[in-house]
């Protein structure tokens, strides 16, 4: 339980100091073109006219996506000449797993729990058979 609470302070303290850029993270993630974005990134590194291809949406719609993915830090753009080159960026999607995490932790210390109090309401239930 201790380990348990000490992780939640360390996630806590982690999650309070980018709270902006989670907001940030969580907000470029709630969008289904801009997933499927960071979908293709994962493969390889593209340009924007490669990340705009599967949509029906202009340049401009789509650099208005990637934007919103650099804005998140979840995206790195360079550019040479007049091509943009889109890169993943997955720390801040880790620091998004991290705020998620904390409550996994909470959920299977609550399933531990249960756990303990149906093995004990067994027992006894075994307990008052048996007599």
């Amino acid at each position: 339980m201790v380990d348990y609470l000490e992780n939640i302070h360390i996630l806590n303290h982690m999650v309070n100091d980018n709270t902006q850029r989670l907001d940030a993270v969580f907000h470029a993630l709630s969008d289904q073109t801009r997933r499927g974005m960071l979908v293709s990134l994962s493969k390889e590194d593209q340009t924007v006219s490669d990340l705009a291809a599967p949509y029906a949406m202009s340049l401009a719609a789509a650099s208005k996506h990637i934007k919103k993915l650099e804005q998140a830090g979840l995206v790195t753009r360079e550019v040479i000449g007049r091509t943009h080159i889109c890169r993943l960026n997955a720390k801040a999607m880790a620091e998004a797993q991290a705020w998620i995490k904390q409550y996994e932790c909470f959920w299977a210390d609550r399933l531990d729990d249960l756990e303990t109090e149906l093995l004990k309401a067994k027992r006894k239930q075994l307990a008052k058979d048996e007599t």
